[in-house]
């Protein structure tokens, strides 16, 4: 069975399986809350041999069996290469490891238009099990401009029984092309308890803290607390970098880092105005008395935030951004 089983899904299921009425859905919500989870669900849902229409894939049936090995003929499921391997693990979907020895190229974060044709010259094949076929994209806005427009032709008029699944956590970045031609089924948060259940069966301690620090974003939550990231080591983020203590952070990927410091200035803007913070608790945040400088600072994260995937030297970079943001926090507390 896939793992795929995320409880606040289950209602968004059952609503596209009785509602949909296009060839191609498209899944669209804030990361971190089962896009991609759900986009898969459906795809096996419809292509069950033994569910009656409308209703989740029965998980017992041939058509369920292959589709949990990875082996389905007529399912097919297009990532990113960067994405590749975390998207099928976290989906309990096989996986090859790329060879160390094919080259040095860092896996790409696109779609590219080569991965759109192969997709297409499945969509083009007769159905294996003559049910269906289910492609299913995410992230839908990695396509590049050249995969994009390769795949709408074949989106707008689908041969057979072609159906497709985009799913997305930021839809304004399609194609309009691509989005017209998609049946829209949002994908909201999850409500408060049933996330913090969830995060408590999966053994996260300090979720409630963690959740609000993701937004309300429970597989992101996860995420971080299986990376070490504890409630108490987040809650003291705002007063480690106003001391300028790089340690806070230096062990975290840069993309983490410009996130982390990104939701530090919302949090210290929202204080500035008189409002509470949104991802770290009233305790952990000081009361700016000038917005001016975290304006400033947060324009500078911005720009920051376009070299976080590539910066020259990770170390200084990292240090640079906590003096950055320990000059701010110091001009706004003026």
């Amino acid at each position: 069975m896939l793992n795929a089983d995320l409880p606040w899904l289950h209602a968004p299921l059952a609503e596209a399986l009785a509602r949909a009425r296009s060839h191609a859905l498209l899944v669209q919500g804030p990361a971190g809350v089962g896009q991609l989870e759900l986009a898969v669900k459906l795809a096996q849902s419809w292509l069950c041999e033994a569910a009656a229409p409308g209703a989740p894939a029965c998980n017992h049936c041939a058509s369920c069996k292959l589709f949990a090995s990875g082996t389905h003929p007529d399912f097919q499921l297009l990532l990113p290469e960067a994405l590749e391997a975390p998207a099928r693990e976290s989906l309990g979907l096989p996986f090859e490891e790329p060879d160390a020895k094919a080259g040095k190229a860092k896996p790409s974060r696109e779609i590219k238009v080569e991965a759109v044709r192969n997709l297409l010259a499945f969509a083009q094949a007769t159905s294996a099990r003559g049910r269906a076929k289910v492609a299913v994209i995410f992230p839908a806005e990695a396509l590049n401009g050249v995969a994009a427009n390769a795949l709408l032709k074949t989106l707008e008029e689908p041969s057979g029984l072609l159906r497709f699944v985009l799913a997305s956590h930021d839809s304004a970045g399609l194609l309009p092309t691509i989005r017209s031609r998609c049946q829209p089924l949002p994908l909201a948060l999850p409500e408060r308890a049933a996330a913090l259940a969830w995060l408590a069966a999966k053994g996260v301690e300090g979720g409630e803290g963690l959740l609000a620090a993701t937004g309300g974003r429970p597989q992101q939550a996860l995420a971080w607390a299986e990376a070490g990231l504890t409630d108490a080591a987040w809650q003291a983020v705002p007063k480690r970098v106003a001391r300028g203590e790089v340690a806070a952070l230096s062990d975290w990927a840069p993309p983490r880092v410009i996130d982390a410091l990104q939701r530090l200035c919302h949090d210290l803007l929202r204080r500035s105005h008189g409002q509470p913070g949104q991802f770290f608790a009233a305790a952990a945040l000081p009361a700016p008395k000038r917005a001016a400088p975290l304006l400033a600072w947060d324009a500078e994260l911005r720009r920051a935030a376009r070299h976080a995937d590539h910066p020259l030297n990770a170390g200084l970079w990292i240090e640079a951004l906590v003096a950055q943001a320990q000059a701010a926090m110091a001009a706004a507390a003026r």
